[in-house]
């Protein structure tokens, strides 16, 4: 299983070798399915989805395809796992965590991932990073008074209904993105390191020109910026 972790995608050219090493071949010449589903829980999320999928173009790949997670329930997958099957890539962008879980669960992907990540790459980006990792953060004393699941170092809170905080459980560590980042409040190594108590593995802290290189069970770090591993309260 190879699995390409990010904060913001493919930001630097330390990163798209990274992707490309894992591809065995250029992105141009690699189809790739995004999965934009996290954003629209956000703010404004249809907005940054058109801004996400115009830096999708940027990235330069053979081809996309676009997977909306919220259809698949009402869709034969005749008609979206060929997509997926065709992929060199599977790519799931950012925005509401919990949203993006509960989506992933609901649309039947999460099932199917497995045995299709034998033969392609996972890429995260943001969310989608936090939901392909061992566990994720959710502020479990709200959960039980509201019902809500909510990320709130982040401001995640997913719709009453649609929220999980279930992960695909790809790789043996936890992610937490945006490192330091100045669109966020709570993202120091400071707020990573108490993030880190709350974990019950190993977890690692990247700012938005970092990966997590996870291949064949190796984990590596590519980086053009800055990034923490929290272990067992040790930090590199």
């Amino acid at each position: 299983m190879r699995l390409l972790l990010t904060s913001n995608g493919i930001t630097n050219p330390t990163i798209r070798r990274a992707l490309e090493e894992l591809l065995a071949r250029r992105v141009g010449e690699a189809a790739v399915t995004f999965i934009p589903t996290a954003i629209y829980a956000m703010p404004d999320g249809g907005s940054y989805g058109w801004e996400v999928m115009q830096e999708q173009a940027r990235t330069g790949w053979g081809s996309v395809n676009i997977l909306e997670l919220t259809a698949l329930p009402s869709l034969d997958s005749g008609h979206w796992v060929p997509a997926l099957e065709q992929a060199d890539a599977i790519l799931v962008g950012g925005g509401n965590m919990p949203y993006l879980s509960f989506w992933m669960q609901e649309s039947g992907l999460a099932g199917i991932l497995p045995e299709l990540l034998q033969t392609r790459v996972y890429v995260g980006m943001s969310a989608g990073s936090i939901v392909a990792a061992h566990s994720m953060y959710v502020n479990r004393p709200k959960l039980e008074k509201t019902g809500i699941y909510e990320d709130d170092q982040y401001g995640d809170s997913a719709p009453i209904g649609a929220g999980s905080d279930t992960t695909l459980g790809l790789v043996p560590f936890t992610v937490r993105p945006h490192l330091d980042a100045d669109y966020f409040e709570h993202v120091t190594a400071a707020d990573m390191q108490r993030q880190a108590g709350l974990a019950p593995v190993p977890l690692y802290a990247i700012d938005d020109q970092t990966a997590i290189v996870f291949d064949e069970g190796r984990t590596t770090v590519v980086s053009e910026g800055r990034w923490r591993l929290f272990d067992d309260s040790h930090d590199t």
